[in-house]
Order: C-alpha cells, then structure tokens, then sequence
C-alpha cells in the first residue's frame, strides 16, 4: 500500500509523536510499503525532502504541561488537497488528528482510508470538552482508531466515544543493548539517572528532593546524572546550588546514542512524573537497557511495568517514598538484577518489529471491514491485505 503518517507536530523535531512515526515509517516500509511522512516546516527547513512532504509552518506553544505545536497556513486546504491529489495514498495515518491545523486539514480532503493513532492522556482537556461537537464531523471520517495505552484510550473516548485498538509506543531493544556503559561514571558510586523535560508533569524537582534525602542520609556515594532541560532549569539548578546539594550532574541534552550509553551506565532509572502521561517511552527504554525502575505509581505508566517485577511505584510527588524506593533498590543487588532481567524481558514485548506488525495488521482489519461494506474510498487501489491466521488458544 501506499501510506502517509501524518504528524502535526514538525518532522523531526525530537518528540514522543515524532520518534513513533520515524519508527513506524522504517518498520512499515521493511513490511513492503511505501511511505511517506507529512509534516510541517519550521525555520529555515525546506518544502518536501525524500520522503517528508511538508505542508505549512509550525509554531511552539505550551501545552498539557509540556510544549506542542500548531501548524499554520492561510490556504491550508488548497496544500492539502493538491498535495493528496498527487500522492494518492491508499491509507492515511493520523498521529493526534485533533492537533490544528495540518491533520484537521488533511483528514478533511482525504479520500483514503483513515487511521488515527492517540498519544496524549490528561486529566481534563478544555480544548476537547469545548471543541468536541466542531471535531466531531471529522472524528466521523476515522476509519480506525489506535490508542497508545489504556490511559490513553479512556481519555479520549472520554470526548470521542467509539472502537479504539490499544497498540503500545515501541522501543529498540537492540540499540540499548548493544550500548557500552559510560566509563566517566563507573568510579565506584552508584548512579540514579533521570532523562525528561524539566517542566512541572515530569517531577524532576521532586526526585532532587529525594536525593537530598539520599544525601543527608549519609549516602555520599551516589550521584544523580539529569538528562534534558527545559522551562524548570533555572528552578532546579537554583535548587541545587542553594542547598549546596553535591553528586548532582546536569548533561544537558544527549544524542540517543549517548542515552542508551547513560541507561546501560545507571543503578535505577528514576521517573518522578507527576501524572498526565500516557505511556512513558523512557520507561521501556530503561527496561532495553537491563535498568532497574522506580517511578510514580501513575495511570500511564502501570501499563508498561508491573508493580514489583520491573520497577517500584511510588506516589507521585512523594519525596520520602521517592528516596526510601531509591534506597531499597540501591541497597540491594539481588532485587536490581532481578527487575533489569525481568525489564528486558518485558521489553521484548514492545520491539518496534512487533509494533509494526500489529499496526499493519489493524490497517488489513480496517481495510476489509470497509471493504465488505462496500464504503473503500476511491483513493484505495491496492490490494485488499487477507486476514492473518488465526492463533490457537495457548499459541
């Protein structure tokens, strides 16, 4: 088939969405397809570039705690629909198809099959509960509805009730394994990692209270590696300095290959999140690694570890249960080595390979059930894809 991913958020700006569609365009295309990914531009990016076609630009704004982006063009319509007209895609996979302004304008000319796959989770959303009866003309025009996680499913289907396919985010199991440990921090103390924005949903404010804790315990040999940056920098550096908190070391942003080097390189991955997340990729990037977790017993992220086997749970914005948790795994090797074999294990399950594969095989369930309604758009011309066998019970 031909397939477009489309991605309201600017291609390839690091991001959630982003490392999914790149992920999902490499998969897809090994699979057989042919792929393209639509986007916007920002700055000085050029138009189309192999496969990214761009439509428009992109501007930043904050969003759900974190920052988004819209995409913005006086004739988005006429681009989409010119751009469609060429391309001819048999199906169109939407990753936040509400985000404005680019997807709402490409699913409005679409005469493909429509797929859309749902990242974000919050508590309330105001733009859903008030936009809600103005979307739902193009919520109509989804054939097929992906969410990330439960969390994710049952805050959308809270706006936009219907049929929604969990099918998780993915993670590259071999890249993290194939890391070598950083020998900068292998001196003998023992390494907490933290990777994330710095902005208030991702907690890092709270895990530098735990690790002040840590410290005045008396525990001088561990170090916080903090990996990111973001709003709260100055919040948190201004923390640390005044409060003279030593063995905390701020790496800034990395390349995802000094990432995995820095999770093969840690003790205990620790993810403080405060709420609002749907998944948390970091995690299962933590479990690639062989990494022990512990992180806020939060929604999201009570599908990706089980309580106990992968990782330790705490409540969210816990100082004291953050650091007693650290402790307890820091103390004890037996359990370290337990929850980073049991980490990969589970990460096996969340291979990019495997991802792909379930997503195209939504893309054929979709697909027939269009086709024995007879309602297949006329832009579909490839081949109807055949059921897969089915599985035997314990297969």
């Amino acid at each position: 088939m031909k397939i477009g991913l489309v991605t309201p958020y600017v291609y390839p700006v690091p991001g959630g969405v982003n490392d999914h569609v790149r992920h999902l365009y490499e998969e897809l295309r090994l699979r057989g397809h042919q792929v393209r990914i639509i986007s916007s531009s920002h700055g000085t990016q050029r138009g189309s570039e192999g496969d990214v076609v761009r439509l428009g630009k992109g501007f930043s704004f904050p969003a759900n705690g974190s920052v988004g982006t819209i995409t913005i063009s006086p004739n988005f319509d006429r681009q989409a629909r010119l751009m469609l007209e060429e391309e001819r895609f048999d199906l169109l996979h939407f990753h936040e198809p509400f985000v404005p302004f680019l997807s709402l304008s490409v699913l409005k000319g679409s005469r493909s099959v429509n797929v859309a796959t749902f990242h974000a989770y919050a508590g309330f959303s105001p733009s859903y509960e008030f936009g809600k009866r103005a979307l739902s003309g193009y919520a109509a025009r989804l054939n097929g509805r992906i969410a990330v996680s439960a969390a994710a499913r049952h805050f959308i289907d809270r706006y936009f009730p219907g049929d929604y396919k969990v099918i998780p985010n993915g993670v590259d199991v071999d890249r993290f394994q194939r890391a070598v440990p950083l020998t900068r921090w292998q001196d003998g103390a023992r390494n907490i990692l933290f990777v994330g924005r710095f902005e208030e949903r991702k907690g890092l404010i709270h895990l530098l209270k735990a690790f002040r804790i840590l410290r005045r315990e008396g525990r001088e040999d561990v170090r916080l590696l903090v990996v990111g940056g973001g709003p709260q920098e100055r919040e948190c550096r201004r923390y640390v300095a005044t409060r003279r908190l030593q063995g905390v070391e701020f790496l800034g942003r990395v390349t995802d290959d000094e990432k995995a080097q820095l999770f093969r390189t840690a003790d205990v991955f620790c993810s403080p999140a405060t709420g609002r997340e749907s998944f948390g990729i970091v995690l299962l990037e933590a479990m690639a690694a062989g990494c022990a977790i512990v992180c806020s017993d939060i929604h999201g992220y009570k599908g990706v570890v089980r309580r106990g086997e992968q990782a330790l749970l705490v409540p969210p914005g816990d100082r004291d249960a953050l650091a007693a948790a650290i402790a307890r795994v820091l103390d004890d090797p037996d359990l370290r080595g337990r929850m980073g074999a049991a980490g990969l294990q589970r990460a096996e399950e969340f291979s990019w390979r495997g991802v792909a594969r379930r997503v195209d095989e939504y893309y054929g369930f979709v697909i027939r059930r269009l086709a024995a309604q007879g309602a297949l758009p006329r832009d579909f011309t490839a081949e109807i894809p055949t059921a897969p066998p089915a599985t035997r019970p314990g297969g």
